[in-house]
């Protein structure tokens, strides 16, 4: 049997934990010795119990920031994988459409986010639309580049066998293109969750349907520091977990003939 500190699966996790431990420790220790107060910057030990008393407003905000990440993420991917596909039957497509996705990618969305709060009347749905177009260029460039990265002969061998452009795509061009989606599914869940916390920050919008967002405004508001940083760090751990369920998913999908995921187990 493997001894367990050679195993690579053990390492991925325990490593980034015990860096995590000491730094806390560290963070925790010499706050105490330089006397910080609360109020300036809170230790771990004060975020810690600030989210124990303020964890069912600070969970059922999660799940508000969480539902519109997850409302925008799948339509960023449907959006992302099907403008790539039109992409990649025609470089006339392709030429004449990727700048204005380019365009969508670095105007940012504090600018554009209250016309679209104003144009779209049901808060949820502009909030979505918002994280939509922070999540979906990566899909886009990632996917248009896998498709487009075939093996020439492979090609030339569809091509000599008269194989149709449906067929292609789905025998040669979709798999090969598997390890460039899964890359920008990881960058676009990321950047969902910011684009979902950032229109909720120019929303501002407060009640029962209010996300992480306006609990840290809240919480700026009556410099309840402690509270600010908790409602950050389930922002950051929401990431860490939608990034690590997009890469279990790829290696789940590629680990048995891609060569990337095949190196990553030895």
């Amino acid at each position: 049997m493997k001894p367990l500190l050679q195993s690579d699966a053990f390492v991925r996790v325990a490593a980034p934990v015990a860096v995590g431990i000491v730094l806390f420790g560290l963070w925790e220790a010499s706050f105490r010795l330089a006397s910080v107060p609360v109020y300036l910057f809170p230790k771990p030990s004060d975020i810690f119990i600030s989210l124990v008393q303020h964890g069912p407003s600070l969970l059922r905000a999660l799940l508000v920031t969480l539902r519109v990440t997850l409302q925008a993420f799948i339509a960023a991917t449907v959006l992302g994988t099907l403008i790539a596909f039109m992409f990649v039957q025609s470089r006339a497509i392709e030429v004449s459409l990727f700048p204005y996705a380019v365009l969508l990618q670095v105007t940012p969305v504090v600018a554009i986010a209250p016309l679209i709060i104003i144009l779209v009347k049901n808060t949820q749905l502009s909030l979505t639309i918002c994280a939509t177009l922070v999540a979906l260029f990566p899909i886009i460039s990632n996917t248009t580049l896998g498709l487009r990265s075939v093996d020439p002969g492979l090609a030339n061998y569809f091509r000599m066998n008269r194989a149709s452009r449906l067929k292609t795509l789905i025998k040669l061009r979709i798999p090969g293109a598997l390890p460039y989606f899964f890359g920008g599914l990881r960058i676009s869940s990321g950047l969902a969750l910011i684009g979902a916390v950032v229109a909720e920050f120019v929303a501002g919008t407060g009640g029962r349907s209010s996300g992480l967002a306006y609990e840290i405004l809240d919480a700026g508001f009556t410099l309840d520091i402690p509270r600010m940083f908790a409602a950050l760090f389930l922002i950051t751990l929401t990431g860490v977990v939608l990034f690590s369920v997009m890469a279990a998913l790829s290696r789940f999908a590629l680990s048995n003939w891609h060569e990337s995921e095949i190196r990553a187990e030895t």
